[in-house]
């Protein structure tokens, strides 16, 4: 039986706005290339005012109105005082963000579903303070910094990340408000942040210690395998079928063939384990099975189609292991 899916909702205001999200990017991307390092300037700057500034233009206009049906020179004298102020706010504004540099110092690795995070330095030159200054991922909410009393100073910003993988940060907002929020001076900048996601840890049971993929020098013997190992003398109880009857029949003393088979104690997460389940599950599973080995202080290796991880332990093993998970080729890859 088919099931008809309802047809899925389209939003007008959407469709209408991503083209000129488009011609927005584009645009911003020649006038404000992307650098690790960038320094505000009126080229990348722009002011516009607030929500706060229009209803201060309505103030203003509604003075103007009123001193002139009561021809009241104080009203006007007030209006005109306004305006003033209005006028020199967007300098004012400009100039708290204008020449402020910025400058990425790294990022954290995140796991999928998580925040990662980047850290970054904001810094001035000369002996102009400079107040109120945030950056953000919209809508996520930002970091604010003075610069006050201090040349330079680090921020966090944190990123939300839902797909595993290398993960190209949107473009940066830095804005200001500073001094009375009726402006707002703002800039949009690519500052080359790039953040590594691993797959998101979903449990799958505990750690597979089981028999070896292969064996090699950390095998452990085992007897009663199915290789060939010796003849040991006969004892009672032993099963006819281990006789060795050629050797009996040739003369010799009565014998018995001695099997064994070799183990690996080490850990192997091995992407064969989980047949049946997707590409994104089983490095789900893996990554969850690395956290617990690492946490029991188990030294485990990783085997996927192609690579190899042989097995140890600590932090920088455990960096290789799960960039290796992150950086597996999905589906369409």
């Amino acid at each position: 039986m088919s099931v008809n899916q309802p047809p899925s909702r389209i939003n007008p205001i959407r469709m209408l706005a991503e083209p000129w999200r488009n011609l927005m990017e584009r645009w911003l991307s020649r006038r404000a290339p992307r650098a690790r390092t960038i320094t505000l300037n009126h080229s990348r700057l722009f002011v516009l005012p607030t929500r706060a500034g229009l209803g201060f233009l309505i103030v203003i206009a509604l003075l103007w109105l009123l001193g002139t049906n009561y021809e009241n020179n104080l009203v006007f004298a007030l209006a005109f005082l306004l305006v003033s102020i209005f006028a020199v706010l967007p300098l004012h504004t400009f100039a708290n963000l204008s020449g402020v540099r910025l400058r990425l110092l790294g990022t954290r690795a995140a796991f999928a579903g998580d925040f990662a995070e980047a850290d970054i330095n904001v810094s001035r030159e000369g002996k102009r303070e400079r107040e109120w200054l945030e950056l953000s991922w919209p809508p996520e909410q930002g970091s604010r910094v003075d610069l006050c009393g201090q040349k330079s100073a680090d921020v966090c910003i944190a990123l939300p990340v839902v797909k595993r993988g290398r993960v190209q940060a949107p473009r940066l907002r830095v804005e200001s408000r500073f001094p009375l929020g009726l402006f707002r001076c703002w800039s949009r900048i690519d500052l080359d942040v790039e953040f590594l996601v691993y797959p998101r840890p979903i449990s799958t049971g505990p750690l597979p210690f089981g028999e070896a993929i292969a064996e090699g020098e950390f095998g452990e013997v085992q007897r009663g395998g199915d290789d060939y190992a010796a003849l040991k003398p006969y004892q009672a109880g032993d099963s006819l079928r281990h006789v060795a009857w050629k050797q009996y029949a040739a003369g010799r003393d009565l014998y018995s063939k001695d099997y064994e088979r070799k183990t690996d104690t080490r850990l192997w997460l091995d992407w064969d384990l989980l047949k049946g389940r997707d590409v994104e599950m089983r490095l789900s599973n893996l990554c969850d099975w690395v956290l617990q080995a690492e946490k029991q202080g188990v030294a485990y290796g990783l085997c996927l189609p192609g690579i190899s991880i042989e097995p140890s332990l600590g932090p920088e093993h455990q960096q290789q292991v799960l960039q290796a998970l992150a950086l597996y080729p999905g589906r369409g890859q």
